[in-house]
């Protein structure tokens, strides 16, 4: 109860809590897939609310966790070429890679820039006519548009210094890799709320179906995801299979159509290589045709070529994690060779990571326990 003292409405989490107790009568096991909905899960101790038969696990929901050892290895090598001013948002530059990190090229002597806005990527750009601004795009379907924005901009102002290293995945392949892994143990999924803002839901509604398991698109806050709790466990007991929708104060089935229509004009779905998971059919975005002039894989082709197969550190357990196989105190790393200062792992550097929540919001005793 110290944790969820720290918001107001303890008295409502209280109540639906206890709704939530009254409902389950055999156990479940349900992932959230959102990194934002996790921390606020350990950091207020919702999950000490629930029942003992009510499992929750987290998923891969965070994009900076999923992102491959190989494209953090592409984005170091392109990173230190001549001339190259490369820029990325804050959480990806402790990320590990093969060998080291982009803080690492920073402070080798490559122009690694923290950009807070693809826009601010592409004034680098006009500004620097001579040297070729490199943008790390990292996302879910959220930040897209933003992405596919600053593309379009580029081609129509005529920017030729200017390309993205596309590291894009999207989140209903990957409930879909879960759900058909032999290890599977979900029974129901919160589906993260800031992506169906721009994508909709309509999706979802065909894997609910086929894997008959229930979907509830859930918000962030503490109430948000108690309520997404409890709509998720009415279904599981009394045999539903259906999408909810839990956050309607942003979300719609259609989702953003505009931003929808920018993104597809852009991009193109292709397969892609999740970090700890292995390659997803159809998980990723790549630049369509006409605007594969701003790809950086291609612009740096040469020198990336050079470069061999990602190697993840053996002794980390992020696959496991982001699967929901594994509690991240349950590493045998968690808290001592693996911390945010010295991390074997993105789930520990990122800011929506599940290992930096632990690590973050409870002792290692405690999480542990």
């Amino acid at each position: 109860m110290k944790y969820v003292d720290e918001f107001r409405d303890h008295a409502v989490a209280t109540a639906l809590a206890e709704r939530i107790k009254k409902t389950v009568r055999r156990p479940w096991t349900i992932m959230e897939v959102c990194g934002g909905q996790t921390h606020a899960i350990v950091r207020f101790g919702l999950d000490s609310l629930l029942p003992r038969d009510l499992t929750l696990v987290h998923g891969p929901g965070c994009p900076v966790c999923v992102t491959s050892v190989s494209l953090i290895d592409q984005a170091a090598c392109i990173a230190f070429a001549p001339g190259v001013i490369f820029c990325s948002f804050g959480d990806m530059l402790r990320v590990p890679g093969s060998h080291g990190d982009l803080f690492g090229v920073k402070a080798a002597g490559g122009d690694v820039r923290i950009i807070y806005s693809p826009l601010d990527a592409l004034e680098l750009a006009r500004k620097n006519s001579d040297r070729e601004v490199v943008c790390f795009a990292v996302g879910f379907e959220t930040t897209a548009p933003a992405w596919a924005i600053a593309v379009t901009q580029a081609k129509q102002l005529g920017i030729t210094n200017f390309s993205l290293l596309i590291a894009h995945v999207l989140v209903p392949p990957a409930m879909e890799a879960i759900l058909s892994s032999p290890q599977n143990r979900i029974q129901g999924f919160l589906a993260a709320g800031h992506v169906c803002t721009v994508m909709g839901y309509e999706k979802y509604e065909a894997i609910a179906q086929r894997y008959r398991v229930p979907i509830v698109v859930t918000g962030f806050e503490p109430l948000d995801v108690l309520e997404g709790v409890a709509m998720l466990v009415s279904q599981l007991e009394e045999g539903r299979v259906e999408i909810e929708n839990q956050y309607t104060r942003s979300v719609g089935r259609e989702g953003n159509r505009q931003a929808r229509s920018l993104v597809n004009e852009v991009f193109e779905p292709t397969p892609r290589t999740w970090r700890g998971i292995g390659e997803i059919p159809a998980s990723g975005l790549r630049l369509k045709s006409a605007y594969r002039a701003y790809d950086a894989e291609l612009k740096f082709q040469r020198e990336l070529e050079q470069l061999t197969e990602g190697i993840e550190d053996p002794e980390c357990r992020s696959g496991l994690v982001l699967q929901g196989l594994l509690k991240p105190p349950d590493c045998p790393a968690f808290g001592t060779r693996c911390t945010p200062e010295q991390p074997l792992g993105a789930p520990m550097v990122s800011s929506e990571g599940a290992c930096a929540a632990y690590y973050r919001y409870r002792s290692h005793a405690s999480a542990r326990a």
